[in-house]
């Protein structure tokens, strides 16, 4: 007989790995016992080596499959004292980042919900091992109920011999409920609380409805009526709404999802998913008005099984929150705050931790890309590439727009949630609360403080603040290195694994010679970036009103490419044009940027697929991108011209706009011409990514940025770049947006100190 302490490291809290481990022992004759350690799940066991071979081996092959073992440390231990195998209480201990994100109602736990025997026949709080709220509950470590927004909720005599039987699905699972013992549906109805709004919403209401980590906005997605009320309540006059579906079936009378769609909805973290649109679904027209996509979901709690089996209709649910501010997750605000948007509520009494936005991805050239990384896939923490793992710990606090923060230590980054963009007060606030929860949640003590190049932005004021409070080292990351780093470090690019040519195509960020860049070749190593070449910048005239209004940014192009008397005058009726030429030519608020999202939102206006306003950010881009799409995909591209600078290459787009006003004046199709430009853009800058690769020894081109959302452009460049031999890096859970840039900025500050 021989005893062994065995500490096992990585996502083995919440997830029934201590039964698990239980019946492994019970299976081979193994005595000893297992508990939960801060940072581990730490085994004593005694037996034979053969058995305690086989206990090793089976703790990876045969784990939850919720669970994700790391690493497995083995030693030598005193003889166990003790009989049999026990399962003991958690212990404190340094903290990990193992922390179960919220998943996705089980199979067997739905089954239960049905079945009319069943002591937990229709309720809507229903969970086990495998399934229920985690993260949205945890305010502390370790993850036991006394830890959790659930401690509130004793225990049932029924719900606790589960809870305490080894041998149970529910064993330990600390969200453990049932109608005797657990939270309750609110507000208290004559009849099912549930069947009640069913009802309400059958007949047109607009309810609010809590979830995991907040309320939504629900109203029947085919009453044109009741969304086109949701939207003048809600103030958001165009931006698309997600949809919740019951099941497969009803998704599929709606939308296009082939095998990858389908297993992204089954996900256990229940994501919306971008799908293409049947021309004829059966949805209120302003659902997603002008779009052949719709964000689709599928029911992921209890509540919303019951509620969905209920009305029988897809329904609306969109984040329960007012225009611009961050999603609800407090009964009270939500009740104050949504106030004359919604004519109801179907709540419960289980508090909610911290908001957590519902996750978003799509299917782009056979990837599945995360575009908002929120519940179900936060907190899931990711391995840093190899030459890492002795890297300092590190706060990054990512951007202004898309905010999110990231924690490394120990060779792991933790990205956290969607917070938000934080032009918004409360979303301000959100943001430093976000970052207080995480370091305290996390007992997170770091070395440095990574924030954006651009002073200006709120996270690189905070920061500042923070380092000097703190008396550590800040380090600035300039934007599209972070966006090119967090896909290297996504992919497992090596810190030493020598330079990669990043393609950034974006909106805006500060470059390291003090201006706006947007569309830019760099090559990048963690530790630096070199610029070598970039869209011909043009003046934002207006500054930020540029991004808001696509006319501004088309006279600029045109008047670059063309000189002001050559731009067709029919383009700007009626609009300030010599009033912005005027500040251009003096310098007036007109600064100069490089910027590939505001270059598409050009050429919308040129089309007039954009309005003279945007109402959402990325409107007129997603516009462009519909239009292109509906074109037949053999499109000559349109023409770049690539010049040399000192030693920088300019990417011209003076041809280009000179070819779409000969498309324009020959009247060919908007859709033909916008489907020229994506061609066009992933023709010049792959190509160029291609040769400057070869002449810099390369062996890999990274993609990102939030221009890189636009699904066809990026497989028209994958298509671009397939065959060159090199490593093509593209981000998939790592959002490609700003929500992105704090894992980017995190692996470059731990690459710079791992030199210091």
């Amino acid at each position: 007989m021989s005893t062994e302490e065995m500490i096992v490291r990585g996502i083995v809290q919440g997830v029934g790995f201590r039964p698990f481990v239980w019946r492994l022992a019970m299976r081979l004759g193994i005595e000893g016992e297992v508990g939960n350690r801060g940072d581990a799940v730490v085994i004593t066991a005694s037996g034979g080596q053969a058995a305690l071979d086989a206990l090793a081996v089976a703790l990876t092959a045969e784990a939850p499959p919720l669970a994700r073992v790391d690493g497995i440390e083995r030693k030598a231990a005193p003889p166990f004292a003790g009989r049999g195998f026990t399962i003991a209480a958690s212990t404190p201990g340094t903290v990990s980042v193992g922390v179960v994100a919220d998943i996705a109602t089980c199979p067997a736990c739905h089954a239960e919900m049905r079945d009319a025997t069943a002591r937990r026949h229709r309720y809507a709080f229903t969970n086990c091992t495998d399934c229920g709220p985690r993260f949205s509950i945890v305010e502390g470590l370790p993850y036991d109920r006394a830890t959790t927004t659930m401690r509130g909720f004793p225990m049932c005599p029924a719900c606790r011999a589960e809870y305490e039987n080894p041998a149970d699905r529910r064993f330990h699972a600390q969200p453990i409920a049932c109608p005797a013992c657990g939270p309750r549906l609110l507000p208290e109805v004559d009849g099912d609380p549930v069947e009640v709004a069913a009802m309400r919403l059958r007949e047109g209401a607009i309810l609010a409805i809590k979830g995991i980590g907040g309320f939504h906005i629900a109203c029947d997605a085919t009453n044109e009526v009741a969304v086109a009320e949701l939207r003048a309540r809600k103030h958001r006059p165009t931006k698309p709404l997600a949809v919740m579906v019951r099941d497969r079936a009803m998704l599929d009378a709606l939308c296009e999802a082939g095998e990858a769609e389908h297993a992204a909805l089954a996900h256990p973290s229940a994501p919306i998913v971008l799908l293409r649109m049947h021309a004829d679904a059966a949805l209120a027209p302003s659902v997603a008005p002008g779009q052949n996509r719709l964000g689709a979901m599928l029911p992921y709690a209890p509540l919303h099984h019951l509620l969905m089996e209920a009305v029988g209709r897809p329904l609306v649910m969109t984040s329960g929150n007012r225009s611009s501010e961050p999603q609800i997750f407090r009964d009270a605000e939500a009740y104050a705050g949504l106030d004359g948007i919604v004519d109801a509520f179907l709540a419960h009494d289980r508090p909610i931790a911290r908001r957590l936005d519902d996750s978003v991805v799509q299917v782009a050239a056979g990837h599945v890309q995360v575009m908002r990384r929120g519940r179900g896939l936060a907190p899931v923490p990711r391995d840093l590439p190899a030459g890492f793992s002795q890297a300092p710990p590190v706060l990054a606090l990512g951007g202004e727009l898309k905010s999110a923060i990231c924690l490394t230590v120990g060779g792991k980054a933790l990205l956290s949630h969607h917070l938000g963009d934080l032009e918004e007060p409360s979303t301000q606030d959100e943001f430093e609360r976000t970052i207080a929860d995480y370091t305290a949640l996390f007992a997170h003590r770091a070395a440095a403080i990574a924030v954006d190049l651009h002073p200006d932005y709120q996270p690189s004021r905070f920061g500042a603040a923070l380092a000097a409070e703190r008396d550590l080292p800040l380090i600035a990351v300039q934007h599209h290195h972070a966006h090119i780093a967090a896909v290297m470090a996504e992919r497992g690019w090596p810190l030493d694994g020598g330079k990669v040519v990043g393609i950034a195509l974006d909106g805006l960020g500060l470059g390291e010679d003090s201006t706006i860049w947007g569309a830019e070749v760099l090559l990048c190593d963690y530790r630096a970036s070199r610029r070598l070449a970039h869209l011909k910048p043009i003046p934002l005239a207006g500054g930020d009103m540029a991004n808001r209004e696509p006319w501004r940014v088309l006279l600029a192009h045109l008047d670059v490419a063309l000189g002001p008397e050559a731009v067709p005058s029919d383009l700007f009726d009626e609009l300030p044009i010599a009033t912005l030429r005027a500040m251009v030519a003096r310098g007036i608020n007109a600064p100069p940027a490089s910027s590939a999202g505001r270059l598409f939102d050009a050429m919308a206006a040129l089309l007039r697929l954009a309005p003279p306003r945007i109402r959402f950010e990325g409107e007129a881009a997603m516009a462009l991108q519909v239009a292109a799409e509906a074109a037949p995909g053999d499109q000559p591209p349109y023409p770049f011209a690539v010049e040399s600078e000192s030693d920088l290459i300019v990417i011209d787009p003076a041809p280009m706009w000179r070819a779409a006003l000969a498309d324009r004046a020959a009247g060919l199709a908007a859709t033909v011409m916008a489907r020229r430009f994506h061609t066009g853009v992933a023709d010049v800058f792959a190509g160029l990514a291609l040769s400057l690769a070869a002449r810099h020894g390369a062996k890999a081109i990274a993609l990102s940025g939030g221009v890189f959302q636009n699904a066809l452009l990026l497989e028209i460049f994958l298509r671009r770049l397939a065959g060159s031999g090199l490593d093509i890096l593209i981000p998939e859970q790592v959002p490609t947006n700003d929500g992105g840039l704090a894992f980017g900025q995190a692996a470059v500050a731990a690459a710079r100190l791992t030199d210091d």
